[in-house]
């Protein structure tokens, strides 16, 4: 999975310089090579499939919610408690974080060592208690 970590570390490197040039190839991945690795986690291919998977659906989603708030503002706010999936990696953590906050109409506030994501959420009308 080691592979895996350094690939999502050039991916975003890609998304921070927009430049695919040799040079900036080259600077990536000697960044991405010399940041510390953490333990290795007991995340799958699968669950690293899976993950990537969610992110790509979430695109469309979040062209949608975008044009849903520019025709229809959405006026209330709610917090609420989401459970971290069972054997996440510090970069399986990282995409989940990622694909939530990346759709306009959530984010995600922090990270609970004990498993919990907390989002912030807008939508057009108040929930009922």
């Amino acid at each position: 999975m080691r592979y895996l970590t350094i690939v999502l570390r050039l991916m975003i490197w890609f998304l921070l310089t927009a430049d695919l040039s040799l040079t900036n190839i080259l600077i990536g991945l000697a960044i991405a090579l010399v940041l510390p690795h953490g333990p290795r986690g007991t995340a799958t291919l699968k669950d690293w499939a899976m993950s990537l998977g969610k992110v790509i659906l979430a695109i469309p989603i979040a062209y949608a919610e975008a044009i849903e708030l520019i025709f229809r503002p959405h006026l209330y706010e709610e917090m609420t408690l989401e459970q971290v999936p069972p054997r996440r990696t510090p970069g399986l953590i990282f995409l989940d974080i990622f694909r939530i906050t990346f759709t306009p109409k959530t984010v995600v506030l922090s990270y609970d060592k004990k498993g919990w994501y907390t989002i912030h959420r807008v939508s057009p009308r108040r929930k009922r208690p």
